[in-house]
């Protein structure tokens, strides 16, 4: 069995609070982790509600999308998590002279741009269509309810979608209803 409070020890020693190297890291396949990140964003393991803040973002930096699905990696084992949509809640936005900037639930910020691009897509989860950003290797947030509908709010609408124009790049988002 996976020890949680192991692998937080083991990466508490870390100052800085960005992203970690988990691409270069290749390390055995320990098994499954009964951790889930709820499609509401929540993360919770072995049943119960991971509530300190902390905790969660110091997870959400060692995960990874895997082409056999999520990972929470070391430089010395990784362990399959379950992700019921995507992994991250852009909770919110700010527009400045460069774009679109979301926050995340666990903290990270993004440029919408070329390398995070915004997509609207069917959310199995939600069973609607859903806006989707890139965040970072692989790993995308999906825009929570309200920036959404704040967002809508301030798009123009051109030939029947949204525009949105940040980070030097466009991004079309049809308006039309799903099949």
């Amino acid at each position: 069995m996976v020890d949680l409070s192991r692998i937080a020890a083991s990466l508490t020693d870390s100052s800085d609070d960005g992203p970690l190297p988990v691409e270069r890291w290749n390390p055995e396949h320990c098994g499954e982790m009964d951790l889930v990140i709820k499609a509401d964003g929540s993360w919770w393991h072995e049943g119960s509600m991971i509530t300190r803040a902390p905790l969660v973002r110091l997870f959400s930096r060692i995960l990874r999308k895997d082409p056999e699905g999520y990972v929470l990696v070391t430089p010395a084992e990784k362990v399959t998590i379950k992700v019921e949509d995507v992994p991250f809640l852009a909770v919110d936005y700010d527009r400045t002279d460069r774009g679109y900037e979301v926050r995340t639930n666990v903290g990270d910020r993004v440029l919408i741009d070329a390398d995070h691009p915004i997509t609207l897509r069917h959310s199995e989860a939600l069973g609607q269509r859903a806006p989707y950003i890139l965040i970072r290797g692989g790993l995308e947030a999906r825009l929570d309810r309200a920036p959404y509908y704040r967002l809508v709010e301030e798009l123009p609408v051109e030939d029947g979608a949204l525009v949105l124009r940040s980070g030097g790049a466009t991004f079309r988002l049809p308006i039309e209803a799903d099949a």
